[in-house]
C-alpha cells in the first residue's frame, strides 16, 4: 500500500496594475454606483515564505488574467472604466493579515480581497471583511470555521478546506487497509482543523488515530517528531503540513527509511508545486484530493498554456481558484451595474458556475461554501510522466454534492 494526500495553501507579491475597461456610459454606466469609480481586486498571501510557489506572486498573474479577460468578454459595454489589482504579504501571521486587510480596504480602496492561504491569518481578514462589510473571497486556507462558527455574509470559501481533504484521502486511505494512523499536524488553526477533520474520517472509515504530534509552523526540522510518530509502528503516518514545510517534512520521511518499515505517509494536502519541487520519485504512487488539475481537460490546458507563457510554470488548483474568483467577482459586478458589497452578495447566493475551475459549482447561500467536483488524484512513476509538469493520473472525480460538508452539519449562522 502505497499512500499520501494533498496541501493548500498560498502566497502573493506587492505591487498594483491598472488596466481600463471602457465604460458605455461612464463610470459605471447609465446606471451603475461606484464607490471610486473603480474596482480595486487585492490578492493578500505568502509572496516569500513556505506557501510562495503554490500561490504567492503567480496568483497576482492569475488574478491579472482574470482582468483581461473580462475586458475582453465585455469591451466597451463594461460597466466599470477602471480596473485596479493590487497585492500585499501576509508573512502567514495573523496579526499582519489583520493589518494588510484593514490597509486594503480602507486605505487602497479594496472592493475584495482574495487568496489569503494560512487559516489563522484567513480568519483575521474574514473579521475584517465582516466589520468593515466588504468581500473577502478565500482561496487558500482550509479551516472550515470560514462557513462555520465563523461565518459572515461578506466571507466566501471557494476553493477546498480540511473537510473536503479528509473526505476524501483520510477515507480513501483507510478504506484501503491504512487503518493505524499517527497524524502529524502544524500548530495553528489549518494543522488543528486538518487533524480534527482526518481523525473523524478515519475512525468514521473504521481505522484509528494513535497520537496527534503537534508542530512548530513554519518548520525545518521534522526528524523528533517523524520518530516519535514512527514509534508506535503504524500504517500510516498522516502529515498535514503544506507548501515548503511538506517539502521537508517528505525528504526527511524518505532519509529516515520509514517506507522501507511499512510505514505509508498520507498528505493531507498537496500541490502540484509540491510534486515540481521534490519530483515524482518522492511521491509516486501516493493518491491524495486534488480540487483542479491543470491536464484534466483541453479547457483546463489551453488556460495553463496560457498562465505558463506568463510565469514559465504551471498553475496549481489555487492560481485557478484565483483566477475564477477574481472572474466571477467581476461579472457579479457587471451584472448588478455595482461594486456595492450587498448587490454582490445578493448575486452569488445560489449561483450555479462553470467555468474553467469550478465544474459543477454552486455558491451556497446558507454558509458561502462554494461546492464543485474535486478529484482523487494519483502521483504517477517517473516513466509515465510524458511531459514536465505532468505528474497526476486523475482517478475519480468527486461529485461536488459528496465532496463538501453536508449543510445539516454546518454551524453556521450568517446573519447580517
Amino acid at each position: 500500500m502505497n499512500i499520501s494526500r494533498l496541501v493548500a495553501t498560498a502566497t502573493v507579491t506587492a505591487g498594483a496594475l491598472v488596466l481600463s475597461a471602457c465604460g458605455s456610459g461612464g463610470p459605471g454606466g447609465a446606471d451603475g454606483e461606484f464607490t471610486d469609480d473603480k474596482i480595486v481586486l487585492a490578492v493578500l498571501n505568502d509572496a516569500s515564505g513556505v506557501y510562495k510557489d503554490l500561490s504567492g506572486p503567480n496568483s497576482v498573474v492569475a488574478v491579472e488574467m482574470a482582468v483581461a479577460d473580462f475586458k475582453e468578454e465585455y469591451g466597451e459595454d463594461a460597466v466599470v472604466e477602471e480596473i485596479e489589482v493590487t497585492s500585499a504579504d501576509h508573512q502567514n501571521k495573523p496579526d499582519v493579515a489583520n493589518t494588510k486587510a484593514q490597509e486594503l480596504y480602507d486605505r487602497e480602496g479594496a472592493d475584495v480581497i482574495l487568496d489569503v492561504p494560512t487559516s489563522s491569518a484567513a480568519l483575521a481578514v474574514a473579521t475584517q471583511a465582516a466589520e468593515k462589510k466588504k468581500l473577502f473571497i478565500d482561496i487558500g486556507a482550509g479551516t472550515t470555521a470560514l462557513t462555520n462558527d465563523q461565518c459572515n455574509k461578506y466571507t466566501f470559501h471557494w476553493a477546498y478546506d480540511t473537510y473536503q481533504l479528509a473526505n476524501t484521502t483520510g477515507k480513501t486511505v483507510t478504506e484501503n487497509g491504512g487503518t493505524d494512523w499517527q497524524i502529524i499536524y502544524p500548530d495553528y488553526a489549518f494543522g488543528q482543523d486538518m487533524d480534527k477533520s482526518f481523525t473523524a474520517a478515519v475512525e468514521e472509515a473504521g481505522g484509528t488515530v494513535g497520537d496527534h504530534v503537534a508542530t512548530p509552523f513554519p518548520n525545518d526540522n521534522f526528524t523528533t517528531f517523524l520518530t516519535r510518530a514512527a514509534s508506535a509502528e503504524p500504517d500510516v503516518i498522516g502529515t498535514m503540513q503544506a507548501g515548503g514545510d511538506l517539502i521537508n517534512l517528505v525528504k526527511q520521511y524518505n532519509e529516515g527509511g520509514y517506507a522501507a518499515q511499512g510505514i505509508d505517509l498520507a498528505v493531507g494536502l498537496m500541490f502540484i508545486t509540491d510534486i515540481h519541487s521534490l519530483g515524482v520519485e518522492a511521491f509516486e504512487g501516493v493518491n491524495f484530493a486534488e480540487a483542479w488539475y491543470w491536464n484534466f481537460d483541453e479547457e483546463n490546458r489551453a488556460w495553463a498554456d496560457r498562465f505558463m507563457e506568463e510565469t514559465g510554470t504551471r498553475p496549481s488548483f489555487a492560481h485557478a481558484a484565483n483566477y475564477s474568483a477574481a472572474l466571477q467577482y467581476l461579472k457579479a459586478v457587471q451584472e448588478e451595474g455595482t461594486d456595492d458589497a450587498d448587490a454582490v452578495v445578493a448575486n452569488f447566493e445560489g449561483k450555479e458556475i462553470e467555468d474553467v475551475f469550478l465544474r459543477n459549482g454552486q455558491i451556497r447561500a446558507e454558509d458561502h461554501r462554494v461546492i464543485h467536483d474535486v478529484y482523487l488524484a494519483q502521483v504517477k512513476s517517473p516513466d509515465a510522466v510524458e511531459e514536465e509538469w505532468d505528474y497526476e493520473e486523475i482517478v475519480s472525480t468527486i461529485p461536488a454534492e459528496e465532496a463538501f460538508m453536508p449543510l445539516e452539519q454546518s454551524t453556521c449562522s450568517m446573519g447580517d
